[in-house]
């Protein structure tokens, strides 16, 4: 019996021009963003995979009916189509030559929520975190927790048929969909369900029934035993049911990945909020106990067991926003940890789950190797460290990254420890280990080998590809188990799946999208994984090595910077933290730590054509970058966008030149003298008729009063120290000593309060010193060291005494820790100045090492509300500014959960 193929897709060549008709129509006829400029494309054909396919065009419809309107412009031009949520998958799911339909900016609302019945009705463009804030008041979440649960859209976790690391207890996405309205290019659209009324999707549902009748015993036969197994389409869920003869197609649908239909509405079902969790960390002192150990404490009844190995360890503790935790919970040196978390309503047989791990572990020969970890905030940052597993892992430096190809095979728990000790010998033999982690209780790691794909990674990456392959048939297993097909993995869904099988999946393919226009090239008539044409890094792809004004020799040069952005998105996350503000404000994929990573990358590789427009394509990117510097801690490969920022600059203004506003802004410290003595004429022209237009005229927002210069602080200070007491050097930044002088003397009362004699140097001419921070905002890096230079002169007497340095703003004293050593590297006096510290941060470690005593006099109750500085949180020395507050007799102390305000330094006053 012969069945109808759709036709693949051939991919379009990376320089294929634009469908302009194409987006003239879209423009005209769509209610939306319609993005084809190539900077645009540009940053949609990546996603967290190795892969990189130009689409045809973008388009971001303001809600559904925009976006079928845009599918059925593409089906009558014979344009392929591609669904994508946050675009953050592993296996190029989200990339082909398609028009992208990018649901994540507006088409994200929850439509109904059904608490007595544990139902939720959302968009595809739904954050799963966003969902769950939501539902969290009413005791309800939706459990298919991944990793990615700050960024991930519902829409893509239905395409891809996610699991998460509580699995175990909640099942797959595929579980807990109950229903799915969409769309299909054929015209039909409805809700796909266990009872259809469309006549459309009756008839699709009879068609799946005859198809699983006449399958069924291969069907049975090719289906592993494991509870990982996402892999072709869910053909095992087209079995009759005793409610119903036809099956729901709901569950077809789900890890069809974009491959059938769009989704327009999807129907969730709910689970109750566990009330009480506790966890317990057992420590392994080698690999294979901790995967031979697995099967016996999936007995014990644990929600998740989840693995983290020694080199995920090891990267982690190099990470200031991951070491304190783990540090706190890991004990020794383990070669592998794992995360045993029970949970229910009531506390006690949690807790009593812990103990039996415990006894377990004593009966395994692991006598006292579990860490009881039982406070709710404590596992939280415990849990934070395995779900940032992938970025940790990406953080590696250099060309050689662990890459995603055969991360979610899953086994049967009972060959666990043995497979994963001959896939490392796998890895060996072609040169090269592999990290572990992930979800020990269903016998589904993520593995990932090491492999250099600008060299012969995609040789080695097949060769290993095509071992893994015949270890996970032996061992009756899933070669996909979790992250989906993709560009990865659909070619070996026939060796896996059997002739027979892989022609009922194109059948299917045929009765949905017969003219193959949905996301071709995965699950059917895929490429080959190791096509390089498809690559990120292809064989034309050219790393340049640009001369650079700062250090990036730790990456291998400033591309290599660029590149530690792997696309796991992160940076779209909207709950606690500071990354990305702008994109926060926006929704645009250009205002993206990740958007201005791609672009960079695209423009420094030469793959936005010609040098000036590749240049203002980065200069758009990075426009409404603020430089909070919230990426840099908060992004766990580290991507430091402020700093590329001034890089940028440094080139781009050489050749453009300085603007008057940017001439304002950086020559500040030189001028605010003269400033300071005309201010009363600065104050009356403010309120002169037209100043508004002048104000403007130059770059700064009339609606923002302008700064006010004081006198300097340092011209009235003490600049060296009398007495005999303990001496601190105060740092008096530009913008504190002429525009905010009260808070360097409020800072002086209070370090004298606690026995410090206050020193206040300036340079030898005079002139108050200054960090260099205004000339890095403009990109002036030759001035910036200019300041810098004659700051360190000032302090070195200071600094080689050891005598603390302290200072109040964030921004300026962080750039002696941070920029410094990309002005000076090497350089022993910027050092010891990146020793410097902020006076909260210096008082708060003095009175915790008892070497001061608390100098606040007694007060009533008061209530104290924190909007921490980005910079503060960047560098991890927020909790001191709290800590500090707190030893303030009654203050009830918090911080307050914000992103950046923007509104600091030169940007606030942007035009």
């Amino acid at each position: 019996m012969t069945h109808p193929t759709p036709q693949p897709v051939r991919f379009a060549r990376r320089e294929e021009s634009p469908r302009h008709a194409l987006s003239a129509r879209l423009a005209r006829e769509v209610d939306g963003e319609v993005l084809f400029d190539a900077a645009s494309r540009g940053r949609y054909s990546t996603d967290a995979s190795i892969y990189q396919v130009l689409p045809v065009g973008v388009v971001i419809p303001r809600n559904a009916e925009a976006a079928i309107v845009a599918m059925q412009i593409a089906a009558e031009e014979g344009v392929a189509i591609l669904p994508r949520g946050a675009g953050t998958s592993q296996c190029g799911q989200t990339v082909g030559a398609a028009l992208v339909i990018d649901d994540s900016k507006f088409v994200n609302r929850t439509l109904e929520v059904d608490a007595p019945a544990r139902r939720a009705v959302v968009e595809p463009g739904k954050v799963l975190d966003t969902l769950n804030a939501e539902l969290r008041p009413l005791g309800l979440w939706y459990p298919i927790d991944v990793s990615t649960s700050a960024q991930a859209t519902l829409g893509g976790m239905a395409g891809n048929n996610s699991c998460g690391s509580r699995s175990l207890a909640y099942g797959n996405m595929v579980d807990r969909v109950a229903a799915i309205d969409a769309w299909l290019p054929t015209g039909v659209r409805g809700r796909f369900d266990d009872a259809p009324t469309d006549r459309g999707i009756i008839d699709l549902a009879e068609r799946a029934a005859a198809l699983y009748a006449r399958e069924k015993d291969e069907i049975a036969l090719r289906t592993p035993k494991v509870a990982r197994n996402v892999a072709g389409y869910n053909l095992s869920r087209l079995a009759p049911r005793a409610s119903s003869p036809m099956p729901n197609l709901a569950h077809l649908l789900v890890g069809s990945e974009g491959t059938l239909a769009w989704f327009e509405k999807i129907h969730l079902d709910l689970a109750e909020l566990p009330k009480h969790k506790a966890l317990g960390v057992a420590h392994f002192p080698r690999f294979y106990d901790a995967m031979d150990a697995a099967q016996h404490i999936v007995k014990l009844g644990p929600a998740a067991v989840e693995l983290v190995d020694r080199t995920m360890l090891d990267l982690a503790l190099s990470n200031p926003a991951f070491a304190p935790t783990l540090r706190k919970f890991v004990k020794g040196e383990p070669q592998a940890i794992l995360l045993v978390e029970f949970a229910g309503a009531e506390r006690g047989p949690q807790v009593e789950g812990v103990k039996r791990l415990h006894e377990l572990m004593g009966d395994l020969g692991f006598a006292d190797a579990v860490v009881d970890v039982l406070d709710a905030g404590q596992q939280k940052s415990l849990w934070d460290v395995r779900k940032a597993g992938l970025n940790i892992m990406m953080s590696m430096k250099g060309d050689g990254k662990p890459v995603s190809f055969i991360e979610d095979c899953a086994v049967p728990l009972e060959h666990l420890a043995e497979y994963t000790t001959h896939l490392t010998e796998v890895f060996r033999k072609h040169g090269t280990e592999g990290t572990w982690y992930a979800h020990a209780s269903v016998g589904c790691l993520h593995v990932r080998p090491v492999l250099n794909m600008k060299g012969e990674g995609a040789k080695q990456m097949r060769a290993i590809a095509e071992e893994a392959a015949e270890l996970v048939r032996r061992y009756k297993g899933a070669y996909s188990g979790e992250h989906g097909d993709g560009l990865v993995r659909s070619e070996w869904i026939a060796p896996f799946f059997g002739p027979r099988l892989t022609a009922s999946l194109a059948e299917i393919k045929s009765w949905f999208d017969p003219k193959g226009l949905m996301n071709p090239g995965k699950i059917v008539n895929p490429s080959k994984q190791d096509d390089r044409s498809l690559l990120r890094y292809g064989p034309a792809y050219r790393q340049p090595a640009p001369t650079t004004t700062l250090d990036w020799s730790a990456w291998g040069g400033l591309a290599g910077a660029v590149e530690m952005c792997n696309n796991n998105g992160h940076c779209r996350k909207f709950d606690a933290g500071t990354m990305c503000p702008s994109y926060r404000a926006t929704g645009n994929e250009r205002d993206l730590t990740r958007g201005r990573a791609n672009t960079l990358r695209l423009a420094l590789s030469n793959q936005l054509g010609p040098d000036d427009v590749a240049e203002e394509a980065v200069r758009d990117a990075l426009d409404l970058c603020v430089s909070c510097k919230g990426c840099k801690r908060e992004c766990p490969t580290g991507v430091d966008m402020a700093r590329m920022k001034i890089e940028f600059l440094s080139h781009y203004k050489r050749r453009h030149g300085f603007t008057v506003r940017d001439k304002l802004v950086a020559h500040l410290p030189r001028y605010a003298k003269w400033a300071a003595r005309m201010q009363p004429l600065a104050t009356l022209f403010t309120r002169l008729p037209g100043a508004g237009l002048a104000i403007e005229a130059v770059g700064f927002d009339r609606r923002r009063p302008l700064p006010v210069f004081h006198r300097a602080w340092t011209s009235r200070a003490r600049r060296e120290a009398r007495g005999t007491r303990r001496k601190v050097v105060l740092f008096a930044d530009t913008f504190n000593n002429w525009l905010e002088p009260e808070n360097l003397a409020a800072a002086v009362k209070v370090l004298e309060a606690t026995q410090h004699e206050v020193i206040a140097p300036v340079g030898d001419d005079g002139r108050p010193l200054c960090c260099g921070r205004t000339y890095l905002a403009a990109g002036m890096i030759a001035e910036a060291r200019v300041e810098a230079r004659r700051t360190m002169a000032a302090l070195k007497p200071h600094l080689e005494a050891g005598t603390p340095v302290v200072g109040l703003e964030p921004s300026c004293l962080f750039t002696f820790r941070d920029e410094y050593a990309a002005m000076f590297p090497g350089d022993a006096l910027a050092g010891l100045l990146a020793k410097a510290k902020l006076a909260d941060e210096y008082l708060a470690a003095e009175l915790r090492a008892g070497r001061i005593a608390l100098p606040w006099k007694s007060e009533a109750a008061s209530t104290i509300r924190v909007h921490g500085h980005c910079h503060q949180k960047a560098f991890g020395t927020f909790d001191a500014t709290l800590e500090l507050l707190r030893t303030i007799p009654g203050a009830d102390v918090a911080a307050i959960e914000s992103s950046c305000c923007g509104m600091a330094g030169a940007f606030g006053h942007e035009k």
